[in-house]
């Protein structure tokens, strides 16, 4: 399964890979005021509303230390089930480091987080795939990795 996904993902990177350029800077603004609500959100401890970037779908995919998501409702059970209250959520902090386009209605981000809590703080890396659906941007693929 990991060799089918790993191909997976080579294959999305090598065939879009020569059609990415700058995103229009109405659309790169649009997505960070996304990554802004959802660090809001997360910070008042309010994960229905921080799920709002999310695709609402069944089509969502979700990667991190757990393995494989798929769906929003299971993403948003995931998160609960590992942050369930706000001490355990912390406060959040996006880094964006890069956003490209895709195509038209297709951008991916490249960003890391740090997550401050009392007991411990937690930082990493996360790739986001973003479509413009319904004229609203939504993450639909998530794979975020911790570092420490």
């Amino acid at each position: 399964m990991k060799k089918l996904l790993l191909i997976i993902i080579i294959q999305f990177f090598a065939e879009y890979s020569f059609s990415q350029g700058n995103l229009s800077a109405e659309d790169d603004n649009r997505i960070r005021q996304v990554m802004q609500m959802q660090e809001k959100a997360w910070n008042v401890g309010n994960i229905d509303q921080f799920m709002d970037g999310y695709w609402k779908s069944e089509q969502l995919v979700f990667v991190g230390a757990a393995g494989i998501t798929y769906g929003w409702e299971a993403t948003k059970e995931g998160y609960k089930k590992r942050y369930p209250d706000i001490k355990a959520m912390g406060k959040l902090t996006f880094d964006i480091i890069s956003i490209s386009k895709i195509d038209n209605s297709t951008a991916m981000l490249l960003g890391g987080f740090e997550l401050q809590r009392i007991e411990d703080d937690l930082s990493g890396y996360f790739t986001l795939v973003w479509k413009n659906i319904d004229d609203e941007w939504l993450i639909i693929s998530d794979h975020t990795t911790a570092k420490n």
